[in-house]
């Protein structure tokens, strides 16, 4: 496996022009579960019953007990790990231009990267339906759920519910950002969930080059990715950091 980190330290510092795509298995290092696949929280729970946001017009207040209060918990304990940190490294080390990533906690952010686009947007923060006035979840006041705005409306995650759109403004730019880099380095994530799957495809097809981080091969491995690192994300990814610095350092910072 180091001979794959050097391989793609070497390849990270070549350019200035690399994004990350980030999905559920970088922050599960954090303690939080993944929503799909095997013990994932749609499992438990069928999400069109919690998730879709037609279920949330119908009754928040179900939907909050049964979900969103428990991600606030979850979210709320976790912290950055490795993995997050060494992107930050990397996009202070002016390698990586930005986290493109599917994953709705924030770690990114509290880890140090400037440049964050949340295609799914954000549990850390709550947006009223009504006025659109929008707040920080931990200062949010529990005592009535649903929590509720000074104008009375109801507060609901600044997320993307299923049954709603992408941002039109972060699937453009993460189309740019896919179409112009050089590398991409896929992190956790199959890329199986449209329409973040087919931003691979779309640097591959641009012509950079795509490093998979994963423990296992995905749909993506010998067929868009250039080659895949095995491993969990965290220690992976501090140790590419780590190379990419000491690259860096014997070229006296130069490209």
């Amino acid at each position: 496996m180091q001979d794959l980190i050097e391989r793609a330290a070497r390849d990270l510092a070549g350019t200035r022009r690399a994004v990350a795509l980030t999905g559920a298995g970088i922050s599960i290092e954090s303690g939080i579960p993944p929503f799909r696949g095997p013990g994932g929280l749609w499992e438990k729970i069928d999400p069109m019953e919690v998730a879709h946001i037609d279920a949330f017009r119908r009754d928040p207040r179900k939907v909050w007990d049964l979900l969103i209060k428990g991600m606030q918990t979850v979210l709320a304990a976790a912290v950055p790990n490795p993995a997050h940190r060494g992107l930050a490294t990397l996009e202070r080390l002016g390698r990586l231009q930005a986290v493109i990533t599917q994953n709705v906690d924030g770690l990114h952010q509290q880890a140090g990267s400037q440049d964050v686009i949340e295609f799914h947007g954000t549990f850390a923060w709550q947006r009223c339906m009504t006025c659109e006035r929008r707040c920080r979840s931990d200062e949010l006041d529990l005592t009535e759920i649903p929590p509720r705005c000074e104008c009375g409306g109801i507060f609901r995650p600044d997320c993307v519910f299923f049954g709603e759109l992408i941002p039109p403004e972060h699937l453009v730019r993460a189309q740019q950002l896919a179409a112009e880099c050089r590398v991409m380095l896929v992190v956790g994530t199959s890329a199986t969930v449209h329409p973040a799957a087919m931003l691979p495809h779309l640097a591959r097809g641009a012509g950079a080059r795509v490093i998979e981080i994963n423990p296992e091969p995905t749909p993506l491995t010998g067929t868009v990715s250039d080659y895949l690192i095995p491993g969990p994300a965290g220690p992976v990814v501090d140790a590419l950091a780590d190379a990419v610095a000491a690259l860096q350092a014997d070229s006296g910072g130069q490209a």
